[in-house]
């Protein structure tokens, strides 16, 4: 395609009919370098015909602008260095990089937390083990009965019968054997019974105590007019014996007769029965070891041992639970 002067362009224009005016054509003149055998050759133009907008064909424009995308594209492409796409490259594996390593951070944090709860329990677990074995001793020394009486009275539903009215302590030793804890100590109800009935009753003072030590424990067990409907008969007091009559003159050869003295009452039977609670305290209140020990005791009661200590000890037994 060979350029065309101006003249002739000028020329084209005024040939044309008025009634219908020519779209403008505008020409690109793109430079063509051909070179042969390693010369220079002179710089030709080629005009190459552009349509505007409004006169070129669709196709004309679709296949333009696929040839303009194409040759950016290609400059574009051809532009970059090799160096600078290694940078590239380098720059995505670091953020690569950096968004691996936070998540570790974040799983260190949480094995952090499930460690820590992990070797506090283990920690626990060792130190209930080995409070356990050293559980508190108790030993039951005596009672004594200050007063015990039996009178006539009448039940709540107005039935005659024999009350009794009694009051008495308990003395015990108790002993805490561990080495690195305190206990705090309650107790059940101290029931003491006779004929499988209730008549007095006490509880255990709630109290602390220190590791590697011991106390004295007094409990007053307490019974205000128990009915005792037609069992009580035991525990009536004997009737101090009567005087000895005064021996006759007796006859020349006829034997002397000396009365036989009354026999004692018997003893009266009765049974305590109690359970002491310990508890104690090793870390806070999440490690506290509980020990239950129940105690009971046979006694035998006589009116001739009224405020006396009656020793019990080899009459009790102690048990865990």
């Amino acid at each position: 395609m060979h350029a065309k002067t101006d003249s002739e362009v000028t020329s084209i224009a005024a040939s044309s009919p008025a009634r219908s005016p020519r779209r403008p054509v505008y020409y690109v003149q793109s430079p063509s370098r051909d070179s042969h055998d390693g010369e220079k050759t002179a710089t030709s133009f080629h005009s190459t015909p552009v349509l505007s907008p409004m006169g070129s064909p669709p196709h004309s424009q679709s296949s333009m602008g696929r040839h303009s995308r194409e040759s950016s594209s290609t400059r574009f492409s051809g532009s970059l260095k090799p160096g600078s796409r290694k940078v590239n490259d380098e720059e995505g594996l670091l953020d690569d990089g950096e968004r691996d390593r936070g998540v570790p951070r974040r799983c260190y944090v949480l094995a952090f937390i499930v460690g820590f709860f992990v070797l506090f329990g283990l920690f626990s677990l060792i130190l209930y083990g080995a409070a356990k074995p050293q559980k508190p001793k108790i030993t039951v020394k005596s009672i004594t009965f200050e007063t015990l009486k039996i009178q006539a009275g009448q039940d709540a539903g107005g039935v005659g019968t024999d009350m009794i009215t009694m009051n008495a302590t308990l003395r015990m030793l108790y002993r805490n054997t561990g080495t690195f804890f305190g206990v705090h100590v309650t107790s059940t109800p101290v029931d003491l019974s006779f004929s499988q009935m209730k008549i007095g009753s006490g509880s255990i003072m709630k109290f602390y105590q220190s590791r590697k030590s011991q106390r004295t424990v007094l409990v007053h067990v307490i019974g205000e007019k128990i009915p005792l409907y037609g069992s009580g008969a035991t525990l009536i007091p004997p009737a101090p014996p009567a005087p000895l009559p005064k021996p006759k003159k007796k006859k020349k050869g006829a034997p002397v007769v000396i009365p036989d003295p009354p026999a004692p009452p018997a003893p009266v039977p009765m049974k305590l029965s109690f359970v002491v609670r310990s508890r104690a305290y090793v870390l806070g209140r999440l490690v506290k070891p509980k020990f239950l020990k129940k105690i009971e005791c046979d006694i035998n009661f006589e009116h001739k041992n009224l405020n006396k200590h009656i020793p019990i000890t080899k009459n009790c037994t102690v048990t865990t639970v």
